[in-house]
């Protein structure tokens, strides 16, 4: 789609055909029929714009639920925009900070922008993109946020910066069609990064979620955040934003960890409860912290993270479990004991094992009413089966499908 074919869809015969490809649906069963009857009436481009537009509406309400129907998407924007349980959490940090502006870099299709203006800020967004900034614009009309934003064609580093009180920037990691993982060869660089945080006082930045340690600038704060159990976003904040070296937000909730400057945590043996920490936990480096917060907690390996506790303790940053059997890993010693029990159905979880998960279920050929979890890991470097309830099932905090 290019700017055009946008316009085209923003007009009012643009707007009868969304409606009306929406209603009749766009499923395999439905699509012929819509296409045949809708372009014996408008134009056929239009007609597969707002078809493609309808597609990534549906795709798109995974991260903007509802109002994705009121906006406007690119395959590009949807797959790289912030969710706005995400976005939320960002714009509530500068809004916190008492940021009246924000200038929004590399703004795409506005998922931060809109953010930023719902939490009462003046925001100005930048995409090089002609496209992205049209979409980003018509976003924030859409929304009822148009007189909060304002939106520019140009590249972020040819931005002034003086004057500006707060920015965000979230670079381009994606080229020829493939995700960058260097943050290096992102655009802009990871150094235009520095550059904003010396000439913007409050200053955020978004980062891929396996950006290393080594390269989070001195000073700033490194902030992974996950939703629902998986980790989706980091973020970078420099100056009064950085109030920490490292941490952990867990969304929707909000339950947040930090960096409390704990040493190497405790090792030992399997425990009656086993502990397994919130992906945003552990690529923050703050497992030391859950070991901490557990009673009797220590790590079952000094490599993996899983942790051992002597009593139950919910806590938002792990998942809880209650061991009833450890034992050396034989895949016949434990269908012997699976199928003992009547198991049928087992969930297998692991973390420093080579074991396949699927083809491990499929040669241990069980049949039975019952489920069980099997974690397969290692215990002070010895490969080890351990099968476990969710502690969820015990009056514990629930267990979240990953």
């Amino acid at each position: 789609m290019d700017e055009a074919a946008f316009r085209a869809l923003r007009s009012p015969a643009g707007e009868r055909v969304l409606a009306e490809v929406a209603a009749r649906g766009t499923d395999e069963h439905t699509l012929l029929a819509t296409l045949t009857a809708l372009r014996a009436e408008y134009d056929p481009a239009l007609v597969s714009a707002a078809l493609t537009q309808v597609r990534l509406r549906d795709r798109a309400r995974a991260k903007f639920g509802a109002d994705a129907d009121r906006m406007f998407f690119t395959p590009d924007g949807v797959e790289q925009a912030t969710r706005a349980v995400v976005a939320a959490h960002r714009a509530g940090r500068y809004a916190a900070a008492r940021a009246e502006r924000v200038l929004d870099l590399c703004c795409g299709i506005g998922g931060d922008l809109v953010a930023l203006a719902r939490s009462g800020l003046a925001v100005h967004g930048v995409d090089r993109d002609p496209l992205a900034a049209e979409v980003a614009r018509a976003n924030a009309d859409g929304l009822g946020l148009g007189s909060r934003v304002t939106v520019a064609c140009a590249e972020a580093e040819s931005v002034p910066l003086d004057g500006w009180p707060a920015a965000f920037v979230d670079p381009a990691r994606r080229g020829g069609g493939r995700r960058i993982f260097d943050p290096r060869a992102c655009s802009p660089p990871f150094s235009f990064l520095v550059t904003l945080a010396a000439e913007v006082p409050l200053a955020g930045a978004k980062v891929a979620p396996g950006i290393p340690h080594e390269l989070v600038p001195a000073g700033a704060e490194a902030e992974w955040v996950s939703v629902a159990g998986e980790v989706k976003e980091a973020a970078l904040w420099f100056g009064p934003l950085a109030t920490a070296l490292r941490r952990a937000t867990l969304l929707p909730g909000g339950a947040t960890l930090v960096d409390s400057g704990l040493g190497v945590p405790p090792v030992g043996p399997p425990a009656r409860w086993l502990y397994e920490p919130d992906g945003a936990v552990i690529r923050a480096g703050l497992v030391g912290e859950v070991v901490a917060a557990l009673p009797g907690g220590r790590l079952l390996d000094p490599t993996i993270a899983y942790v051992a506790a002597d009593a139950p303790a919910p806590t938002p940053f792990a998942r809880g479990y209650e061991v009833s059997d450890v034992l050396p890993f034989s895949l016949k010693r434990l269908r012997d004991i699976l199928r003992t029990r009547g198991v049928g159905r087992v969930t297998v979880k692991k973390r420093g094992s080579a074991v396949d998960p699927d083809l491990f279920r499929r040669e241990l050929r069980l049949s039975g009413p019952h489920s069980a979890t099997v974690v397969l890991t290692r215990v002070g470097g010895r490969p080890t089966a351990l099968l476990v309830t969710p502690a969820s099932l015990h009056g514990q905090h629930p267990e979240r499908d990953r």
